[in-house]
């Protein structure tokens, strides 16, 4: 099996084309305010337009007022939202889009009962838990991921192309999603850093 990759908290047109030129399989765009890769909806109209075909453009958010959500699905038009804060299944599904729904892992989380109630999402991601949402460069321990979950898991937390190959070996993720792990600063990708984080990926599957 291929596994995907997503490089999330896009800000610049030049990061997109990166990553869309390195082989990745989505971009994420943040709507979370205190996150340094938030985006206005002109800038995030702008990264959309930007996006070649089949390449899925993923939008971010964390406890988002249920308008807000709505103001980027109909203005920015992803294909999939992305949630990470404390949001209800009928609240996730409620836009008329896939969507993905996060656990930030750790000890004593039952990942499985968190998951349950959300198996209308196209897949779950597990994130390392820190006070802040996401972007953090924060792992956590692979191994108290279930084998058998029932629906597609994305990997995230702390990924690096030094530590991708390794985590996927261990996981066996239908995806990693990775931020801070290719930036040369908060919300500036680096295009050798993409590339070596998907080569290592594409070394994984091998």
């Amino acid at each position: 099996m291929r596994t995907r990759v997503k490089i999330c908290g896009i800000t610049r047109e030049q990061d997109l084309d990166a990553a869309a030129g390195a082989g990745a399989d989505a971009i994420g765009l943040v709507f979370y305010p205190p996150s340094p890769r938030f985006l206005s909806l002109d800038r995030a109209r702008a990264l959309r337009r930007e996006a070649p075909p089949f390449l899925t453009t993923v939008a971010l958010f964390v406890n988002a007022p249920e308008a807000d959500v709505r103001r980027v699905v109909n203005e920015v038009r992803p294909d999939a939202l992305q949630f990470h804060g404390e949001e209800t299944p009928a609240y996730c599904g409620s836009f008329g889009l896939p969507y993905v729904k996060t656990c930030r892992v750790r000890q004593g989380v039952d990942l499985l009962e968190y998951w349950r109630p959300f198996s209308g999402a196209s897949g779950w991601l597990a994130d390392a838990f820190v006070e802040e949402y996401g972007g953090t460069g924060e792992r956590f321990e692979w191994s108290l991921v279930p084998r058998k979950l029932g629906r597609p898991l994305i990997l995230s937390g702390g990924l690096t192309s030094a530590n991708v190959r390794e985590a996927i070996r261990a996981v066996q993720p239908w995806a990693v999603d990775v931020s801070s792990g290719v930036e040369s600063a908060k919300g500036i990708k680096d295009a050798a850093r993409i590339a070596a984080f998907i080569t290592e990926v594409r070394n994984a599957d091998v």
